[in-house]
């Protein structure tokens, strides 16, 4: 803006000034000569700067138009030489008409340089004929008005005379090309050229005026018509610079003139014959004026018309080829539409089908012929019709270069009656739409069919875990004010594992699927059943508005209650001979103000896990110190995860007592955990977080190696008592612990043999982790290296005799759960005195775990039981604590007489209590470690 301001004020004031006439004859001459001379030489150096810059599109052009200025700018100077410095007249002709002669030619190549230049011969045929018409008919007009008075002046010699028509037919050719030139109608640099060519057509126009016989009689430098010279190169100055850039114009630009190329082509259509009008024009004012035809003006008439005629028979054959063409064309699209399987449609704007393609018979059903004429929307489907008006609008209110083509789905009725899925691309036509349709009903199956198929359980078509957690989020983020006892259920199938173990796989699959229809059939209309894997199921119970707590509690523990009987139900699956019967443990959380669906989900989860806990079969609300302690469950897990290495283990052992004479006959090592705050947990307490396979077997590791070391140190003091290292079944065969690594340590601590007694639990053999044979060959093997083996849990199973009976076992060390019961139950009296007598038949010592009280020692006794290990005795004992007792050997019998026992401890008998009625020895010896209770 600043640019464009400055260049108006500055033709402006040049116009002013010249019409003015500069206010001295001096002055005038000075603005007329070197004023014209320092503007052309400002455009030559704009146009000369401007194509020497980087990726310049027309470089050539402005090169050529930089010249022309330059021309220009030397013939003003050579001027103003002579009648500013010289003070003489201006000899014709002279350097200067040289100069203002050479400004044309360059500006002519220029334009065709920024022409838009045919593409076939024909075409550059016709551009030459249209720039002839233009050319003879302006040298006619030009010839008749004023050119044939100044070619024939009397006296005036032929170089004047010849560069008196050189002006004027140089500008008619220039203007010519500016008139029969189809420029570039790309917006690259667009306005530049125009702005070019402006300047050119101004610079034209005053030499056409200053050529005219009456005006140059009187001419004299620095009058009006300068002006317009200035003008016209302070313009071509500013042409490069002041046009808008090519990355600046928008695309909207260029769609707000959509009518300018058609009027354009008329009138590039229409110049052939305005350019004859006008030649005729000037044979006319030849004879109305009443003067006798000239030969130039005969000769260049005829020459026009001919062009006239070859140009007009070129278009006529040009035109032929053009209608063959499109008959094949039209011919080969109608070829495409009719054998194309989607359905073409063009609608009015009114939504009346205009042309419907024949495929429209095999893709709805009904005839092309019949669907023309009916309403767009009487086609379509009801509830889809909103979403398409919508659509429709909103794609034709969009500028067409933004959005040329949009997207339609929706549901066409066909002739079969039924609603067919359809995709139409559509098209702006005419202010109507043009529709490509095509049928993909199939493709819309397929995925609903998919998305039901990622959304549901493959097994119990129930809603799967993603689609029920979608479900609980979509409940509450909906629920409102009256939705109170929204509530999820969390169902775990107690026993579907021994149903998988026992009948297979199969009859678990039957059983899941029979659960589901149970669930889905129980749940009310608007609540989800879902099963999120496994055998576990859920439920989503929406609430009905009722805002009293209990009473809402009380509703859906009813609902999961009744779940529960109907789940717990026996079951008739193949391959069962009886009916089966699991039972379900359901957990049950509410939806609070505030809460996530992932919060919810996983309260239900823990009170699912409280009611296995508390016995199964039952149903747990869920409870705030849930999360407490499964909180610190986790940190005592991250806690025991470095307790290892930083060691925190403790190792404590605890005396296995001869029953016949009171000596240690063993100790049993047992490994205990100081936490920072100085509490020693026991194995029942930190193996209670959840099983980490890789730091439980690094604990298994560490109270190998330290039993073994420390057995090593008290051997070689001259206590020999073998150590007890309990290791379940699946550490023994664990690849982190091999065989070579047992040896080896026995080696490097040279613990002599027999002093290590391996306690083997979780040993049951239909338990898929562990591989009885590969057991009983490391069993086997470990008893070569003289370690003893010892079965712990003998008599809580059938378990106990299957391994028994496969393992090569040398201690049998009775269950907990018999030894508790033995004073009080003859019935486990009796059972256990049948174990002991296969323990001895077998000749396997036996060893009592838990043996607590006096009157279980006597009793055990009685019934053969070699061993025993408990409270009775001594409870776990640090290393110190342990010596001593192993410097006693002894440990006070009940029954014995105090102070009969040989070589008993001073204090010892403190330890013995008589047995009788109502007396009860204290659970523990004074020689115990004290340990927290769990």
């Amino acid at each position: 803006m600043l640019a464009q301001v400055v260049l108006g004020l500055l033709c402006g004031g040049y116009a002013t000034g010249a019409a003015l006439g500069w206010g001295s004859e001096g002055l005038s001459l000075v603005m007329g000569d070197f004023g014209l001379s320092a503007a052309a030489l400002t455009a030559a150096v704009s146009c000369f700067r401007y194509a020497r810059g980087r990726r310049r599109i027309f470089r050539p052009a402005w090169y050529l138009f930089a010249f022309s200025s330059f021309m220009a700018a030397a013939g003003n100077a050579v001027w103003g030489w002579y009648e500013v410095v010289l003070r003489r007249e201006v000899p014709s002709p002279s350097a200067a008409d040289l100069c203002f002669l050479l400004f044309a030619p360059p500006a002519i190549v220029g334009l065709l340089v920024l022409a838009k230049k045919p593409v076939t011969r024909a075409g550059w045929v016709c551009l030459a004929l249209d720039s002839w018409l233009i050319g003879g008919s302006l040298l006619t007009l030009s010839w008749s008005l004023a050119l044939a008075h100044t070619a024939y002046v009397p006296g005036e010699s032929v170089a004047r005379a010849a560069l008196s028509l050189a002006y004027p037919l140089l500008d008619i050719v220039l203007v010519s090309m500016v008139l029969a030139l189809h420029f570039r109608r790309s917006y690259l640099n667009r306005s530049a050229v125009h702005t070019a060519i402006a300047a050119l057509a101004l610079t034209v126009l005053c030499d056409a005026l200053f050529t005219s016989p009456l005006l140059r009689e009187h001419y004299s430098s620095g009058q009006l018509l300068d002006a317009g010279w200035f003008a016209g190169s302070l313009l071509l100055a500013y042409a490069p610079w002041g046009a808008r850039r090519p990355d600046t114009v928008p695309a909207a630009a260029r769609a707000r003139h959509p009518h300018s190329r058609p009027l354009a082509g008329s009138l590039a259509a229409l110049t052939p014959y305005l350019a004859a009008a006008v030649c005729t024009l000037s044979i006319l004012y030849n004879v109305v004026e009443g003067r006798s035809v000239d030969r130039v003006v005969v000769l260049t008439g005829c020459a026009v018309v001919l062009a006239l005629v070859v140009r007009q028979g070129i278009m006529l054959l040009d035109n032929i080829a053009l209608t063959h063409e499109l008959a094949q064309q039209e011919n080969h699209f109608r070829s495409l539409v009719q054998g194309s399987s989607d359905v073409i449609m063009i609608a009015a704007p009114t939504g009346i089908l205009r042309y419907v393609s024949p495929a429209a018979a095999g893709v709805y059903g009904r005839e092309a012929e019949e669907l023309i004429g009916s309403e767009l929307a009487s086609l379509i489907h009801p509830e889809d019709l909103g979403g398409v008006v919508h659509e429709v609008r909103r794609f034709l209110a969009a500028p067409p270069s933004v959005e040329p083509t949009t997207r339609i789905e929706c549901r066409f009725r066909s002739g079969r009656g039924d609603w067919l899925n359809v995709e139409s691309t559509v098209n702006r036509h005419q202010g109507g739409l043009i529709f490509n349709s095509r049928d993909v009903t199939e493709r819309v199956r397929l995925q609903a069919q998919l998305r039901h198929n990622a959304e549901h359980d493959p097994l119990t078509d129930l809603p799967n875990r993603a689609l029920f957690t979608e479900r609980v989020r979509g409940a509450l983020n909906n629920r409102r004010a009256s939705d109170a006892g929204t509530a999820v259920l969390f169902i775990d199938l107690d026993g579907f594992k021994a149903v998988n173990d026992r009948l297979g796989h199969q009859a678990g699959d039957e059983l899941l699927v029979q659960a589901a229809r149970r669930l889905h059939d129980s749940v009310r209309a608007g609540d989800t059943a879902a099963r999120l894997g496994g055998d576990e199921f859920a439920a989503l119970i929406l609430g009905d508005g009722t805002r009293d707590r209990a009473d809402r509690e009380c509703r859906v523990h009813e609902i999961a209650d009744r779940l529960r009987t109907t789940l717990s139900q026996p079951y008739r699956v193949d391959g069962a001979a009886d009916e089966v019967r699991v039972a379900a443990s359901i957990g049950v959380a509410f939806a609070e103000p505030g809460i996530s669906a992932g919060d919810l989900l996983r309260n239900a989860d823990l009170a699912m896990y409280r009611a296995k806990a508390a016995g199964k079969d039952r149903v747990e609300l869920y409870a705030p110190q849930m999360q407490a302690e499964v909180v610190r469950r986790t940190e005592l897990a991250a806690r025991l995860r470095t307790a290892l290495h930083d060691g925190e283990f403790a190792l404590l052992h605890q005396p296995v007592v001869d029953l016949s004479t009171g000596r240690i006959a063993a100790v049993a090592a047992q490994a205990r955990w100081r936490s920072a705050q100085g509490i020693l947990f026991t194995p029942a307490e930190f193996l209670r977080v959840p099983e980490d396979g890789e730091r439980t077997a690094e604990l298994s590791r560490w109270l190998l190696e330290e039993a073994v070391a420390q057995a090593a140190e008290r051997a070689g003091i001259g206590h020999r008592a073998p150590v007890t290292v309990r290791l379940s079944a699946r550490r023994l065969l664990d690849r982190s612990m091999p065989l070579g690594s047992v040896e080896s340590l026995l080696t490097r601590h040279g613990l002599p043999s027999g002093s290590l007694i391996v306690e083997l639990a979780d040993s049951d053999p239909r338990d898929p982790r562990v591989s009885f044979d590969e057991l009983e060959q490391r069993l086997a093997a470990l008893r070569r290296l003289g370690v003893k083996i010892a079965l712990d849990g003998f008599g809580s199973g059938h378990a106990a005799i299957n391994a028994l009976r496969r393992l090569p076992v040398d201690i049998l060390k009775l269950d907990r759960g018999l030894v508790e019961g033995i004073v009080e139950s003859a019935r486990l009296r009796k059972i256990t005195s049948g174990l002991l007598r296969i323990a001895g038949d077998l000749g396997m010592q036996s060893v009592a775990d838990g043996v607590d009280m006096p009157e279980q020692v006597l009793a055990l006794r009685s019934m053969g039981c070699t061993h025993g290990q408990g409270m009775a005795f001594s409870g776990p004992l640090d290393e110190y604590r342990l010596r001593r007792a192993l410097v006693r050997d002894e440990y006070p019998l009940p029954g014995a007489v105090p102070g009969a026992a040989p070589g008993a401890a001073p204090g010892a008998a403190a330890g013995v209590v008589a047995v009788s009625a109502g007396n009860r020895p204290s659970g523990r010896s004074h020689d115990e470690t004290p340990v927290p209770p769990t």
